[in-house]
């Protein structure tokens, strides 16, 4: 597929009121009318009664400012199906006071967190820029740091390298994960789940969500899975979605690479004839 190329687009997932997350449910009511969206959520936990019951949960309300009223039918209704508020989400004060005053964790979201803070992004951003500025230099993705012998009263600063995020779950439709280094996981990747890396993303298991290695520009980077069937696979400004992705193939391991101006979706072996055979990246 050439450069630049747009993907089939599909139907966009409507906003996910209610999901799982690793340290229990997680209720998202922020840019909604909340009367609408506690009916809603109601009637949702109405359906399964005896699946939520005691879990707890994490209430995401964004930008939005509940009243008194509804954050005590919020109450009422999560204690009715069984599950216990933990925690709240949000940037208003009106739920900062309300976590306060409950005895609740909150989570202050972006909006809310201090200057340096918000930086991190600005800064996932400039690392992503620099290590393709790195790749094209022909150097390094991290710089070497030289080792000088020290006197033992000196202190110094030194880099630590582009880490592996280590994964051993299974990510639901909806989950994502943004990571400068390489993303291991050790379970599936589910439709609607998303994987972002800067370096290779390996997945021990199916990953059938969107997959996108060497996001900071680095066309060397590739996408390994025990049994590869993505929704799209991108790899820098590469990007695949052609029905090679989407028809079904006998599960067995697979690499994607970028080459000649297209993403290609080899086995293992074919990978090592492509390597062996000197083909030059694209």
């Amino acid at each position: 597929m050439a450069r630049g190329m747009l993907p089939i687009l599909r139907a966009k997932r409507s906003v996910t009121l209610l999901r799982g997350r690793l340290d229990g449910l997680e209720v998202t009511l922020g840019g909604r009318v909340l009367e609408e969206a506690l009916a809603e959520l109601e009637a949702r936990l109405a359906e399964q009664p005896s699946f939520y019951r005691g879990s707890s949960a994490v209430v995401n309300f964004g930008d939005t400012a509940p009243t008194a009223a509804d954050l005590s039918r919020l109450r009422n209704v999560l204690d009715a199906a069984g599950v216990t508020m933990r925690a709240l989400h949000g940037s208003t004060s009106e739920v900062q006071a309300y976590a306060a005053g409950e005895g609740l964790e909150f989570e202050p979201s972006a909006a809310s967190l201090s200057e340096a803070a918000r930086s991190l992004v600005a800064d996932f951003a400039g690392a992503r820029n620099d290590i393709a500025a790195r790749r094209k230099r022909g150097e390094s993705s991290v710089r070497r740091v030289k080792m000088e012998a020290a006197r033992p009263s000196e202190l110094r600063l030194v880099e630590a390298p582009q880490g592996t995020l280590y994964r051993t779950a299974t990510l639901r439709g909806g989950q994502t994960l943004h990571h400068t280094g390489n993303i291991v996981v050790v379970g599936d990747v589910n439709p609607g789940a998303e994987l972002v890396a800067t370096g290779d993303i390996l997945v021990f298991g199916r990953l059938a969500g969107i997959a996108h290695a060497g996001a900071g520009g680095d066309e060397n980077a590739r996408i390994y899975a025990l049994e590869l069937n993505p929704t799209q696979l991108r790899i820098a400004s590469f990007i695949g979605a052609d029905e090679k992705l989407a028809r079904q193939r006998k599960p067995l391991p697979e690499a994607a690479v970028a080459r000649d101006g297209r993403i290609l979706v080899l086995s293992l072996d074919e990978l090592s004839k492509l390597e062996s055979s000197g083909a030059s990246s694209a």
